[in-house]
C-alpha cells in the first residue's frame, strides 16, 4: 500500500492531484491519501480529511512506501519505521506554506540519502513509476542520541564556575 499524507495542519492539492491522476493512469488501486482541508477531492485514490494518531501510525506501518509534503513529522515517521518516504515539498511562492523551508529540508535530507525527492509534480509522478526502485535509508531511533541530549544538557544547564 501506498500511503500519502500532507500532515496534519493544511491542504496540498497540487501533490494529491499529481498522485491521483497518476493511479488513475496506472490503475493504483493500492493507494491511501491524508489530504487535509482539501478543496481538491481525488477521483481515483482512497482518502480522508484528517487521521488521529493511531490511525496515522496504522496506516504508515501498513505500507511499503509513503509518500508525503516534505514536513518534519511525516519524514520522521517514516525514518523510525524504516520506510522509503518519497517528499516533495511545498512552495512558498504557491502560497501552499508561508516560506521555502520545506524545499531546504527536502535538499538537505536527499543530500544526506534519508529521503527521496520529488520537487514538482512532473518529477513526482516520474518518481511514482519507478516505486521499486525507492529503498528506506534504514530506521533511526525514536529519541535523539546520547551526545546530543548532553549537547542540548550543557547549554541549558551549563556548569557552574565555583
Amino acid at each position: 500500500m501506498i500511503f500519502v499524507t500532507v500532515g496534519a495542519q493544511m491542504a496540498f492539492d497540487r501533490m494529491i492531484h499529481a498522485v491521483d491522476e497518476w493511479a488513475g493512469r496506472c490503475g493504483r488501486t493500492d493507494v491511501f491519501a491524508q489530504i487535509g482541508p482539501a478543496e481538491y477531492t481525488p477521483r481515483h485514490i482512497a482518502h480522508t480529511g484528517f487521521l488521529e494518531p493511531p490511525q496515522f501510525t496504522e496506516r504508515a506501518k501498513a505500507a511499503s512506501v509513503i509518500v508525503a509534503h516534505a514536513g518534519m513529522g511525516s519524514i520522521i515517521t517514516a525514518l523510525t519505521m524504516g520506510k522509503p518516504i518519497l517528499v516533495m515539498p511545498r512552495r512558498g511562492d504557491l502560497r501552499e506554506t508561508r516560506n521555502d523551508h520545506q524545499i531546504a529540508t527536502a535538499q538537505r535530507l536527499s543530500e544526506l540519502g534519508k529521503v527521496a525527492v520529488a520537487m514538482d509534480e512532473t518529477e513526482l509522478v516520474e518518481r511514482l513509476g519507478r516505486l521499486e526502485q525507492l529503498t528506506a535509508a534504514g530506521a533511526i531511533g525514536p529519541h535523539a542520541q546520547d551526545s546530543l541530549i548532553a549537547a542540548v544538557r550543557g547549554v541549558v544547564f551549563p556548569a557552574r564556575d565555583r
